[in-house]
């Protein structure tokens, strides 16, 4: 399994790039807007990897950082959403926006990206909350007893940017660890993502 691939970019497409690794070319697969992100032709460039095996197709799908990657993962694991829908999403939607839409239940926000349906971001909203709901349930039941010192301090902010951090892949404990290095208060819903995004990067 290919967790990243790092090495010279040769090829630059509308949909897809090609890494140069001693003297073998890795196509890889990106939205558009990492393929305009990931870099100049000749530059050396890490890009973490998806990679799909099926029957008839090997492909790989690249990513500028993991969060992009998480994010593409949580996007297959909905009925009906393919690799290419789910590049396109990454295409028209950041991060921090796409968790708030999620979170907030704002399908206004999913149905503006291109090919995406009143039905399709409806699903999308309900699937990733159900998986969200499931995982709390989980840390429930291990920390049922417990006291969360934090409690009292945790806002209505923080409470959902946890919560979003949560859609993207994170769990929740590692997220409150990041947020404990943050001073909360007045901040955003979508300034506290992206310091938690930030921080998570890094741990």
């Amino acid at each position: 399994m290919l967790a990243y691939i790092k090495g010279n970019l040769e090829i630059k497409t509308n949909d897809y790039i090609v890494i140069d690794v001693g003297g073998l070319g890795y196509k890889v697969y990106m939205s558009k807007k990492a393929i305009e992100e990931v870099g100049s032709i000749g530059d050396k460039i890490k890009v973490y990897t998806y990679y799909r095996v099926r029957e008839d197709d090997i492909s790989i799908f690249g990513f500028n950082t993991n969060e992009e990657l998480r994010m593409f993962e949580l996007l297959l694991s909905v009925s009906g959403i393919g690799a290419k829908v789910a590049l396109t999403i990454l295409s028209n939607i950041e991060i921090t926006e796409f968790a708030l839409a999620v979170i907030c239940n704002d399908v206004s926000k999913i149905v503006k990206i291109p090919g995406i349906g009143q039905k399709s971001a409806q699903r999308i909203i309900l699937e990733l909350k159900d998986k969200l709901k499931a995982e709390q349930l989980e840390e429930n039941d291990e920390a049922e007893g417990k006291k969360n010192k934090n409690k009292e301090e945790n806002s209505s902010a923080l409470n959902e940017a946890i919560s979003a951090l949560q859609i993207l892949g994170y769990n929740k404990k590692e997220v409150e660890k990041a947020f404990e290095k943050l001073a909360n208060k007045d901040v955003s819903v979508e300034e506290l993502i992206k310091k938690g995004l930030t921080i998570l990067s890094q741990m």
